[in-house]
């Protein structure tokens, strides 16, 4: 549709997303910090038997815009227990080689 013909009601935003972001990228760890002005959230790709774990996409975010993702992930994990069933999960990760701040999520 050519941006000409697109018609936007108010309140609504149109979102880009580049072909390179659309396959997504892997992360099988998040190591959270933060400041009184921002998080930083470090998607982290831990892959078994290397030594060295690879920061993968690092988002920096907004107190307020944290805490409403963190009501948003988990709005999405309620909704998808109650269709898929309980997402089971260890209380600890086990990361023998790891030797950073322990992982929040």
């Amino acid at each position: 549709m050519d941006k000409k013909d697109q018609t936007m009601n108010p309140g609504q935003m149109e979102i880009e997303l580049k072909e390179e972001e659309a396959t997504g990228t892997y992360s099988n760890l998040v190591m959270i910090t933060h400041s009184p002005s921002e998080f930083i959230l470090d998607f982290i790709a831990v892959m078994p038997g290397l030594p060295k774990a690879k920061v993968v996409k690092r988002m920096i975010l907004t107190p307020d815009h944290a805490k409403r993702l963190a009501n948003a992930l988990n709005d999405n994990v309620a909704r998808y227990e109650k269709e898929h069933g309980a997402i089971s999960s260890k209380d600890k990760v086990d990361m023998h080689m790891y030797r950073g701040p322990q992982p929040e999520a």
